[in-house]
């Protein structure tokens, strides 16, 4: 999985006043906790800097150095303006090279499928699969293959194969699916012959 690297500057001033100060300046106001970190660390980083990890369908791992410390961590959460949508807080979580993360896997899919040659459209379900593995195991995509898929048929979590990581998404939902058009719905082979026979 890739790394992204965001540099980062620690702030004290915490309050509201302070954090408007920061964003004005465009920069983005942040805190990383978890494995390794005594006392969460609050910091601001570039707002450009989160171009390519957030406004981006590919997953990165990120590298935060904070005045010169490095620490590897996961986005776990990130705050938007309800109506510019622009960043307004991120919150990561730090983890070590032997400490299983959770993290949610786009999927990309593979293949060409019988239904929809048939005139089917696939459906995509889920976008995302949540996994846990550690971090050098897990991949930058879950790949499907929809080579086999027919016409109403589904491509669903627990047919994937999992190398290396543990998949915490139910097997039950479905990835994807192959919908059946109304002209095609309620048709079964035979139906046209039948239909020539009752003309003659």
């Amino acid at each position: 999985m890739k790394t992204l690297e965001i540099i980062g500057f620690k702030r004290a001033n915490l309050d509201s006043a302070n954090l408007s100060e920061i964003r004005d300046s465009g920069n983005v106001p942040c805190v990383v906790y978890g494995p390794g970190i005594k006392e969460q660390i609050h910091f601001y980083s570039p707002a450009i800097l989160f171009k390519d990890l957030i406004y981006t369908p590919d997953v990165h791992l990120v590298l935060l150095n904070i005045e010169g410390t490095e620490i590897k961590a996961v986005l776990k959460d990130a705050q938007f303006h309800p109506v510019s949508e622009v960043l307004l807080h991120a919150d990561f979580l730090a983890y070590t090279d032997d400490t299983p993360i959770k993290f949610e896997i786009p999927v990309k899919v593979e293949g060409r499928s019988p239904g929809i040659a048939k005139g089917g459209k696939l459906e995509m379900k889920t976008r995302l699969i949540k996994v846990k593995g550690i971090a050098e195991n897990l991949p930058d995509y879950i790949t499907i293959d929809i080579s086999k898929l027919d016409l109403g048929k589904s491509f669903k979590v627990g047919q994937i194969t999992p190398e290396g990581f543990e998949i915490l998404t139910s097997p039950s939902v479905s990835i994807v699916t192959v919908g059946i058009p109304r002209a095609l719905r309620g048709k079964q082979p035979g139906d046209e012959s039948e239909e020539e026979e009752s003309e003659d």
